[in-house]
């Protein structure tokens, strides 16, 4: 069943499926937390991490590239088990990526009244979850007009967003070389050879960090879910997911090496310990160049990429309830779609799910946003490892059905080498989590009441540790109780690979789509729109 007939509406055009793929990745995980991964792994360490996980999502979006370009179904990756290898693998890896989605709302919240705080000063009574709310108000606005308003929103955020990069890097290689700074110092590879750097804590310092590099990295895969509903997805999906890794490139590893060698892994700065931009690393480079406002500057970008990012949220969450719908595996009234190709139902279930932000109210937004992080950074980790095993498994139905490569809309680089290497690497990210969550950080008897602060240092320890075990098992745990409790339920079987349907919903090209495939214009026009 293709799009019109699901009720919703092709609106997104190449330049919005293209900013939408960047505003997806640049948020609060590079702006606020890469600080944190530097202290925590070095500068060294800290670019490896990015690089590791880079690579790892460079494959995961070719997957969803070929997969998406044949088949834009609104369910996007998750929709595609049902089709190749087990119903009840695509009813949990679904719901699981709802959840997701679901708590990436209240921690995207939480985010926002800790980053206004910096405006409002330290002895604020302004109420926390003011801000929540009239953020959540203005999304439910934006998101019932249609999908036009959210890619158009999407376009321009992105573009303050990447133009604030493009910022930071030439003012950081401007004072890396000591071009300009106050005072003006040749920073050179000198943060590099610090005690402790270029791999600070070794090892195990690296594996630390792999889940908030994760976090950071959360979203590039929503090109699959936006393939619905694009105009021209035998364009549009190929466009977007093969400029991955140059965003990759230039935006994180050229960012997060910049900072890695003009502040140094020892500057207490970079554990952003109250979670504002003035602490942000990106900040403290501006700072250092002479920009006085670069604080409030810095926090106004963090606010409007929070802004952005809740706003492809609600659209992602939205359209995974909707895929449940469709394919019964929750209520049918979900599934409605108003005249605009809003799924209202769905719109309502989200917002009542954002509310879970509330809950600053009495525990504070720190500790929520913390929380939520480690359950969603896991969360991710299991989608992109789960969407490489499903493209595996798509090539080979698609070569036991006798179909040939060349007749694919869009073909991935580098398969099948670039994806097992892409695999190996997530197997050991996941693992990596999964053996610190016990191993690392465990608390200690606890201390008797004659010690107050040691009962409260114990209590933090015991807080943190839990933290890591949940976030690092539940996706697993809830998994397996969802695939294991439908499959039970339904009877689902393995498909055989000779019955995989491969061909319901492919979007069938018209002439001018076509037409519109064909390279037009001169080289160096084409040459800019590829970068951008």
């Amino acid at each position: 069943m293709d799009a019109s007939q699901q009720g919703l509406k092709r609106d997104l055009r190449l330049r919005h499926m293209v900013m939408i793929a960047i505003s997806g990745t640049i948020g609060t995980g590079l702006f606020l937390t890469s600080g944190k991964t530097i202290a925590t792994a070095g500068p060294g360490g800290a670019l490896l991490a990015y690089a590791t996980i880079g690579f790892w999502l460079v494959f995961v979006c070719q997957a969803i590239g070929e997969i998406a370009t044949l088949l834009p179904l609104p369910g996007a990756f998750n929709a595609w088990g049902g089709r190749i290898f087990d119903e009840a693998f695509s009813f949990q890896m679904t719901w699981m990526y709802f959840i997701n989605w679901a708590l990436t709302i209240p921690a995207e919240l939480s985010a926002s009244a800790l980053i206004v705080s910096f405006w409002l000063g330290e002895d604020s009574k302004f109420p926390s979850w003011v801000v929540p709310v009239i953020i959540i108000c203005i999304m439910v606005v934006i998101n019932l007009v249609g999908v036009k308003a959210y890619g158009e929103i999407e376009y321009w955020f992105s573009i303050l967003k990447v133009c604030t990069i493009i910022m930071f890097i030439i003012c950081g290689i401007l004072v890396d070389a000591g071009v300009i700074g106050n005072p003006k110092y040749k920073y050179g590879m000198e943060a590099w050879t610090v005690d402790g750097a270029p791999f600070k804590g070794g090892f195990m310092a690296f594996m630390r960090t792999l889940v908030s590099v994760g976090y950071a990295y959360g979203g590039t895969e929503m090109t699959g879910v936006t393939a619905a509903e694009s105009r021209n997805p035998h364009k549009h999906v190929p466009k977007a997911v093969n400029t991955v890794l140059v965003r990759i490139a230039f935006f994180y590893i050229t960012s997060i090496f910049l900072l890695g060698s003009i502040i140094k892994n020892d500057d207490p700065r970079l554990l952003n310990k109250d979670g504002t931009a003035t602490g942000a690393p990106f900040t403290i480079v501006f700072a250092i160049a002479g920009i006085n406002a670069a604080a409030n500057y810095m926090n106004a970008v963090v606010f409007t990429s929070v802004f952005s990012a809740i706003n492809s949220d609600f659209y992602v969450a939205t359209r995974m309830l909707l895929s449940l719908s469709r394919n019964g595996w929750a209520h049918k009234s979900i599934g409605y779609t108003n005249s605009r190709g809003v799924p209202v139902f769905a719109l309502a279930i989200v917002t009542a799910c954002s509310c879970l932000s509330l809950i600053t109210i009495f525990v504070g937004s720190g500790v929520v946003f913390n929380w939520f992080v480690s359950i969603i950074g896991s969360i991710i980790f299991q989608s992109w490892i789960l969407i490489l095993f499903l493209h595996f498994r798509f090539r080979y139905c698609w070569k036991k059905q006798g179909r040939p490569t060349a007749d694919l809309p869009y073909v991935s680089w580098g398969y099948p080498y670039g994806n097992i290497i892409a695999t190996i690497i997530g197997v050991f990210c996941i693992g990596a989590t999964c053996y610190l969550s016990i191993t690392d950080g465990r608390p200690g008897p606890k201390p008797d009441g004659s010690d107050p602060a040691a009962v409260v240092a114990w209590g933090k320890t015991r807080d943190a540790y839990a933290q890591n075990l949940l976030g690092a098992w539940f996706p697993w745990v809830m998994s397996a109780c969802l695939f294991t409790g439908y499959k039970y339920i339904r009877g689902t079987t393995l498909i055989k690979a000779e019955d995989a349907d491969l061909d319901t919903g492919r979007f069938i090209p018209t002439e001018s789509d076509k037409a519109d495939l064909e390279p037009h214009g001169p080289w160096w026009k084409r040459a800019i729109k590829f970068l951008i």
